[in-house]
């Protein structure tokens, strides 16, 4: 049984992981091989059918099937390899894994450096802890969207959505063009936890109702869903009593947030952040592991694809340039600490090696002028304004950071101006 030698070994055919194969090939590896469990390209982008991808990278709207294509293109016209239907199902130490195939078998991948690119996953319903029974009729948000976009499936006719992601929005906006239902949207937060563009297009345009801080309290049905309990919510995201009142519905879609996808970079042994359960990695999107790199949504989860893409193409440059012995190790390892109104942000620690984008999410939004703020030293970006649901981001060049001498560590944050 021989191995599979490749240069660049890229997990995930997604956006990210599409890029990757691009920047990977642009840069040098002379083999790229991107694996895919899937038996298609594309990632999630296959079943996003609405427009609104690759307004920053190609200046137009697409859908998300035309935005995949274009990038499929190029890896195909720069010589990316793909070996479709490939489960990766073990990963060792060193950077290698096994693949099961249904026709070559099972077969170790030998690679100089690897992209993980396997994205996230959605948060489901057993992670609610939501009381009540378990019918029929309540489904992640993208998993009803694959069932209607692909599949020609309706999960039901009178719907209730949990959370305001952006693909819950979305799925509002679908279900009520395909004749369901859509009684309402429930966020437990003071804020929407999508893009604003989505709350405008997808629930004003329509006349769905947004309800902020109330949640699912208690789920009714048997065989089939039939009804939630809905409540608000006080500061601490409690129940209030005394509020609560019964929905009747056939159908829960659930919109709860997306956990990067990481079981595979916890077995290669890189270090994951606890917060954004995605790879600690500096600004070459290095992990912990030097020729292991990572990139998009298994790293940090984004808003909008475009910067995935982005991500995902630099960390196919950088583990090229490490598969050929271009990269040197990092020698500096500055750690990057999050203000009080920065939640989440990647990368986590910089080499100063290369000019770094840092992409933030604010705890608190912020409905004005603001900043970014970097310290040590008068680093500033002004910003209209910061929300949870959309990322901000600053630059930083690689000259300030090799200026900071013995600093083991820099603040960014996001305040008032």
């Amino acid at each position: 049984m021989s191995d599979i030698t490749v240069d660049v070994a890229v997990i995930g055919a997604g956006p990210a992981g599409i890029a990757a194969g691009v920047g990977a090939k642009k840069a040098g590896a002379e083999r790229v091989v991107i694996f895919e469990r899937d038996w298609d390209l594309g990632g999630i982008l296959q079943q996003c059918i609405h427009p609104g991808f690759g307004l920053h990278i190609f200046g137009e709207e697409l859908t998300g099937p035309e935005y995949m294509h274009r990038w499929i293109s190029k890896a195909r016209e720069v010589g990316v390899e793909f070996l479709m239907n490939s489960m990766v199902f073990h990963m060792e130490d060193d950077g290698s894994f096994w693949i099961m195939n249904p026709s070559l078998g099972i077969k170790k991948v030998t690679p100089k450096s690897v992209v993980l690119a396997m994205g996230c996953r959605e948060r489901p319903l057993g992670a609610l802890g939501i009381p009540g029974t378990r019918p029929a009729g309540i489904y992640t948000a993208g998993t009803a969207q694959r069932l209607v976009n692909m599949e020609g499936y309706m999960p039901g006719n009178k719907v209730v959505i949990l959370g305001s992601g952006d693909v819950g929005l979305i799925m509002a906006r679908r279900m009520a063009w395909e004749g369901a239902v859509v009684l309402g949207v429930y966020e437990i937060m003071p804020w929407p936890g999508g893009l604003r563009r989505n709350i405008a297009q997808c629930l004003d345009d329509y006349g769905i109702p947004f309800h902020l801080e109330e949640t699912v309290v208690e789920i009714h049905g048997k065989d089939r869903l039939e009804g939630v309990t809905v409540a608000k919510v006080d500061r601490n995201r409690k129940p209030i009593v005394g509020t609560e009142r019964l929905v009747g519905c056939d159908t829960l879609l659930l919109a709860v947030g997306l956990i990067p996808e990481n079981e595979l970079s916890r077995m290669a042994g890189v270090a994951i952040n606890p917060v954004t359960q995605g790879p600690y990695v500096n600004e070459l999107l290095q992990t912990s592991k030097p020729n292991i790199f990572a990139a998009g949504n298994v790293v940090i989860v984004y808003d909008l694809v475009d910067w995935v893409s982005k991500e995902g193409e630099r960390a196919g440059k950088n583990a090229a340039l490490f598969a050929a012995g271009e990269l040197k190790e990092p020698t500096r390892k500055i750690k990057i600490l999050g203000g009080s109104n920065v939640r989440l942000y990647s990368p986590q620690w910089l080499s100063g090696q290369a000019d770094a984008t840092i992409y933030m999410r604010v705890a608190q939004p912020i409905e004005k002028r603001c900043k970014v703020i970097v310290e040590p030293g008068a680093y500033e970006k002004q910003l209209r304004y910061a929300r949870p649901g959309e990322m901000s981001e600053v630059q930083i060049k690689a000259e300030y950071v090799q200026s900071l001498g013995d600093v083991a560590e820099i603040l960014v944050d996001i305040r008032e101006a």
